[in-house]
């Protein structure tokens, strides 16, 4: 991403420049109002980190009308001279963030960072509204582009050009079926039928018979011969969800099958031809089961030609806002709602473990544009685990500054952590509550704000009276 960073002082746009530079941006930099603009219309620019006060010009007008010719640009002020005052004005112009100067190496990385996950949602959620890409490539199945999607993306385009069984393997909710219909989409029989079964969600005798199928007559109510999915396939796929449940009897079936590529239906005298690729998922650990003697050794090494192991979504974090604005995309097609995460849920979205994964990711969006008033989606609309995980990891304290010194970072005193401009907001809208001693209808004009955006922001604050 490019960033441009904007400031009269040269060795704190230095500084800046050799962090973001450091955090893989893309450097732009500027020491003049004018300048800034001249690199705004002739660059792709994603952030501005901004000085408050910079030469030839005013710098809140600068912000202005960057962001009213490019409304997604994220923008980040930067000031000596921090007041709440200052705070509402950038708040107003479309500021996403607020740093205090001197501020710490640490605190500027981390705000870098909520921007660059910030623009990326922007940018995921623009290409899916254009409806950019391909509705069935690998990109529309797995949505990422983390070292760890990168790494699994290869492997699947590789695997899905062979014809041997795979083995899927990943927690819950990571996405195990989406991977294994990327493994079928990719292949040379995209256009045959991919079929799924639960193997830990039907008892043994309906297993049996979705898998190998049946003859008319061979049980009670088999009023008419049915093809198991083995045979249904046809040259397509048949994916093996939780193969780790299949009962034991059924696991010498299958393998049976696998072996010599044809299945007796129940009640059969003769077996049936199965032409169909087999690729089987579990959250389970395969090799210890087969230590216990619950699954087939055997089974498993024909399963096990190859493997794909699906990384956790607290191992590819990066991903997160990507994925919500993919679900938010989807929620808008339903219910006709432009929802947007604000910038507090999206770091907590970003810094929670995520236990359900991808599936606990998707439902927490869902519920939220549930029960929102808005097209804003805040903590207040994010399940209670990520509520109580924000009260949890609430902190603040002391760190390390950067101050404009010498030709590069310095490292000199002790200051207080970074006030972020969420929190500056809420510190004018509940001082000037204070003052006019509860009014809040003309708090809501004197702040600039319309009265719903006052009520709205103090539930999120979790202040309904005042």
């Amino acid at each position: 991403m490019n960033l441009l960073v904007v400031d009269d002082d040269s060795a704190v746009r230095h500084a800046c420049c050799e962090i973001g530079k450091s955090a893989g941006f893309q450097i732009f930099a500027s020491g003049t109002i004018a300048e800034s603009e001249a690199i705004l219309n002739e660059q792709a620019i994603d952030i501005v980190l901004l000085d408050l006060r910079v030469p030839g010009g005013s710098s809140l007008d600068l912000l202005e009308r960057a962001r009213s010719a490019h409304p997604e640009l994220v923008v980040i002020l930067m000031t000596a001279f921090a007041t709440v005052a200052s705070a509402v004005e950038a708040m107003r112009n479309g500021a996403s963030d607020y740093l205090t100067k001197p501020f710490a190496l640490e605190e500027l990385m981390q705000v870098l960072d909520r921007a660059r996950r910030r623009r990326t949602f922007e940018l995921e959620a623009r290409r899916l509204r254009e409806g950019t890409g391909e509705s069935r490539s690998l990109s529309s199945l797995l949505i990422g582009n983390t070292a760890a999607m990168q790494q699994l993306s290869r492997m699947i385009t590789k695997v899905a050009q062979s014809s041997h069984p795979v083995l899927i393997l990943g927690e819950t909710g990571t996405g195990k079926e989406l991977v294994a219909r990327a493994v079928h989409e990719g292949g040379a029989h995209a256009d045959r039928p991919f079929l799924a079964v639960d193997c830990g969600a039907l008892v043994p005798s309906l297993i049996e018979s979705e898998l190998f199928g049946y003859v008319k007559g061979a049980f009670t109510g088999a009023d008419k011969a049915k093809d198991g999915l083995l045979v249904a396939a046809d040259d397509g796929t048949v994916f093996l969800d939780e193969i780790g449940d299949l009962p034991l009897d059924m696991q010498t079936r299958l393998l049976r099958a696998l072996q010599e590529k044809e299945v007796r239906p129940i009640g059969a005298s003769e077996p049936v031809a199965v032409h169909a690729r087999i690729l089987a998922a579990t959250n389970r650990d395969l090799p210890a089961m087969v230590e216990q003697g619950t699954f087939r050794k055997d089974l498993y090494f024909r399963l096990n030609v190859v493997n794909l192991r699906v990384p956790p979504l607290r191992q590819r974090r990066d991903d997160i806002p990507l994925l919500a604005a993919h679900f938010l995309e989807r929620m808008r097609r339903e219910d006709g709602v432009d929802y947007v995460v604000s910038d507090e849920a999206l770091r907590v979205m970003h810094e929670y473990d995520w236990p359900g994964n991808v599936r606990e990711l998707e439902h927490a969006i869902e519920r939220a544009c549930a029960i929102s008033s808005g097209p804003v989606l805040t903590m207040a609309e994010l399940p209670t685990q990520l509520q109580e995980y924000r009260a949890q990891t609430a902190r603040g304290g002391s760190v390390i500054a950067v101050a404009p010194a010498a030709e590069n970072v310095t490292v000199v005193h002790q200051s207080p952590g970074i006030v972020s401009i969420a929190e500056l907001e809420k510190q004018a809208i509940l001082n000037t509550i204070q003052q006019l001693n509860g009014d809040k209808l003309m708090a809501a004009r004197l702040l600039g704000i319309g009265k719903t955006t006052l009520y709205r922001k103090l539930k999120e604050y979790g202040i309904e009276h005042i």
